[in-house]
């Protein structure tokens, strides 16, 4: 059975999709929260200045030194970006604008004067290739097993196990950085232990799917699932899920339609995003639409139940507590008027006798709660 799988190629790049999204979206659930995911697409960028350098120091184009060599380029590019945000000169966009095309300039012009017979390819590093994963292998037990599986696999551990042991810490930095750093959590050290992890798994990431797709990864899996929870840890499992459908469906419809795998799974993570967006049951376009409605429909009754109680007992009861009352003394058209009242009637809170109109108990109870208070007021 592990013999089929591994000599699947269709199975090796979903799995290696799944595994770039995982790594990624458990960091970037916290890059999104604290307001910084467009950091991951400037060290996404800034990665190709630090892959050049260790190149030309140590003659590695990949490994472990490479990883190193790239978190601490993200690390340095945070470093600058924050030092432009303390001169209050520019804002914290704007130092990001400035500081990753620099130091992404300066990787492009270092690998076309010093390392032009040398295989990095700045287009490699952008787009990359998921579709071709299963044709570099090692042996491990007898197994062909794709590298860029074992890297993305070694990087999701990582950040799976940095993500677990300082939830805690994390999650108390995202959202009060003050009493963080007051109960001395060192949200500074946590921030920067965060981005050199997004830094190491981008450079992991790019010999297989590149950077574009993983900082759709980083990117647009948390925010869906931002939509979906407000609970911290199922906004990590829902994005990891949202992560694994996008690679295993974008694969699909790449093969399908023939274009290109990587740019479908991250389209798939646009698609989700919509799909969140419109029918997430509490933040989705759909269900708030829903819930304006519904409190529509409840105003509407209770303006109907002070209606009726303000003119109880009154002499001008028979004639303002009848159904056609509705369409001259408040205004509503025929059609509203009736549906109104079918709410009413339903809720419990009228009783209706021919064309006359009365409170139930439970509808005189409304009414004096919403007069209760002007009353008092008045008084």
């Amino acid at each position: 059975m592990l013999a089929a799988l591994f000599d699947s190629p269709s199975a090796m790049i979903t799995l290696t999709g799944a595994l770039v999204g995982i790594a990624a979206s458990l960091l970037g659930t916290f890059l999104v929260l604290r307001g910084n995911s467009m950091l991951s697409d400037a060290i996404s960028h800034s990665i190709v200045f630090g892959i050049v350098i260790v190149w030309m120091l140590t003659g590695q184009q990949s490994g472990p030194v490479q990883i190193i060599g790239a978190a601490l380029t993200g690390v340095f590019t945070v470093f600058l970006t924050e030092l432009l945000v303390t001169t209050r000169r520019v804002k914290n966009d704007a130092a990001i604008g400035l500081v990753f095309p620099v130091l992404f300039s300066i990787g492009v012009l270092l690998l076309n004067v010093y390392a032009r017979n040398v295989h990095i390819d700045q287009h490699t590093v952008l787009l990359g290739e998921i579709g071709f994963v299963w044709l570099d292998t090692v042996d491990i037990g007898g197994y062909p097993v794709p590298q860029a599986l074992l890297s993305m696999g070694a990087m999701t551990l990582v950040n799976l196990a940095f993500v677990t042991f300082f939830f805690k810490e994390l999650k108390l930095a995202t959202f009060d950085e003050a009493l963080a750093r007051a109960l001395g959590f060192a949200p500074a050290a946590l921030s920067y232990a965060l981005l050199a992890l997004t830094s190491a798994t981008a450079v992991a990431a790019f010999d297989s799917v590149g950077a574009i797709l993983f900082i759709a990864f980083v990117i647009v899996p948390p925010s869906a699932a931002y939509l979906l929870t407000d609970r911290l840890w199922l906004m990590l499992v829902y994005g990891s899920a949202i992560s694994v459908v996008s690679s295993i469906t974008g694969y699909g419809l790449a093969i399908t339609l023939n274009v290109s795998i990587g740019g479908m799974m991250a389209v798939m993570t646009g698609v989700i995003l919509v799909l969140a967006f419109l029918f997430g049951p509490r933040y989705g376009m759909i269900a708030q639409v829903s819930r304006r409605r519904g409190r529509q429909r409840a105003n509407e009754c209770r303006t109907l139940a002070v209606h009726l109680f303000n003119h109880e007992g009154g002499p001008a009861q028979d004639e303002e507590n009848v159904a056609a009352a509705l369409q001259g003394h408040l205004k509503w058209d025929e059609i509203h008027a009736r549906h109104v009242l079918r709410q009413c009637l339903d809720q419990g809170l009228v009783t209706r006798d021919g064309e006359a109109l009365a409170l139930t108990d439970k509808g005189r109870v409304e009414a004096r709660a919403i007069l209760e208070p002007w009353r008092q007021e008045g008084a």
